[in-house]
């Protein structure tokens, strides 16, 4: 797809590739869909669900309110739900760290990896109950994954058909504070998740997102939710506090900004969680799991290959990046403007791990150039997390 999205003056080239119709036979367009829908929406397909990439907002307009007030998506994250009473035992052999100590309410970042330590995932468990977990999955074939390990495990795996919805930014807090009748407040704390009533019906929120901002998820139980009244009800309620519905490329903006990563694009199963900057999430002291044998050999020898790029000038999607010489050493998976640092920015995976904030690189631009960029470590600002965590309330 070919995306011109207006950025100020500038101009910020997303994509080279063409712009496709795509039956929705196979994929499922959720049931907020009809909701928003026009016919100039533009749309992607993840964890084989359609969501709204753009619905015609300015993009930075919108960025700008996901940082001073809130901004609501409709994401096409997939749970998946682990129970039984083996569940914890067979999740903490299937993953690269403990799930098992997980308490209930909780929500944890976790990766699965192949035999070899390459990524297969990421995503972020939540413990419903004692026997009951979701791992909210991006694009991948996570269940089949779960299936096809699940030996003589005491456990079932289903698909619990939660659709969900992200409001970020904040004002986000104060929106669920209302929503839920003062029951959700200040003491639900980064990465705490549980059972609240919105709109007169259960659903499951927790304290986390794809932006790098303070936000909630609110995810569906399925066939018990009107969706239309959910809906209904968080705008109601949120607009007179800011927030807008936006499509995702302000919330990419910001993610990259936050250096979130995006499985299968930023990096895939050609990388191990080391050369990624995920050695955290592989606890190597934990009883044997898939991949632990490959991990311990890899976290010797491994330094990391993907990092954060800056540049005064437009990057390409997937852009080539060229040391001095010439020597073509990585490329680009993803790239935005940043109105905050008002830089070009995105992150390269480079070919081969290195000390790459060292070096000078170029790389492609959007008139056909090579450009100097500085790498750096990420994220790009706020390494502490304390904007999510509500330590930093600093509005810009």
């Amino acid at each position: 797809m070919t995306i011109r999205d207006s950025i100020g003056k500038e101009a910020v080239f997303v994509s080279k590739s063409t712009t496709l119709h795509v039956g929705m036979k196979r994929f499922d367009k959720g049931p907020y869909f009809d909701f928003y829908h026009k016919e100039d929406n533009l749309y992607g397909v993840y964890a084989e669900r359609f969501y709204p990439i753009s619905i015609g907002n300015d993009t930075e307009e919108m960025y700008w309110n996901l940082r001073r007030k809130a901004v609501m998506y409709d994401t096409p994250e997939k749970p998946i739900q682990i129970e039984g009473p083996q569940a914890g035992e067979f999740l903490d052999k299937v993953f690269s760290r403990k799930i098992s100590t997980l308490n209930v309410g909780r929500g944890r970042y976790a990766i699965a990896c192949y035999e070899d330590g390459g990524i297969f995932i990421d995503g972020v468990f939540f413990r419903l109950e004692e026997n009951k977990y979701w791992y909210v999955q991006p694009d991948g074939p996570l269940e089949t994954w779960l299936k096809a390990n699940q030996a003589d495990y005491n456990v079932k795996i289903s698909d619990p058909s939660s659709r969900s919805i992200q409001i970020q930014g904040p004002k986000s807090q104060e929106i669920l504070s209302k929503l839920t009748n003062g029951t959700l407040d200040k003491n639900f704390k980064y990465y705490h998740s549980g059972f609240f009533n919105i709109a007169e019906q259960k659903v499951y929120v927790s304290r986390t997102g794809w932006t790098s901002e303070l936000g909630y998820e609110i995810y569906t139980l399925g066939g018990d939710t009107n969706y239309k009244k959910l809906w209904d009800t968080i705008l109601e309620i949120g607009k007179p506090l800011g927030l807008h519905f936006d499509g995702i490329l302000s919330m990419e903006m910001r993610r990259i900004e936050g250096g979130i990563l995006d499985s299968n694009t930023d990096f895939d199963s050609s990388m191990n969680p080391f050369e990624a900057g995920l050695g955290k999430l592989v606890d190597l002291t934990k009883d044997d799991f898939i991949g632990k044998k490959a991990l311990e050999q890899l976290s010797k020898k491994s330094g990391k290959r993907l990092f954060g790029i800056i540049s005064d000038n437009p990057l390409v999607y997937k852009s080539n990046v060229f040391l001095s010489n010439d020597e073509k050493v990585g490329y680009l998976p993803a790239s935005t403007w940043s109105p905050t640092l008002k830089k070009y920015i995105g992150y390269v995976r480079f070919n081969y791990s290195g000390n790459w904030t060292e070096f000078k690189v170029r790389a492609e631009s959007s008139d056909d150039s090579l450009v100097d960029c500085t790498i750096v470590e990420l994220p790009f600002y706020d390494k502490d997390k304390l904007i999510p965590r509500g330590l930093d309330k600093k509005i810009p």
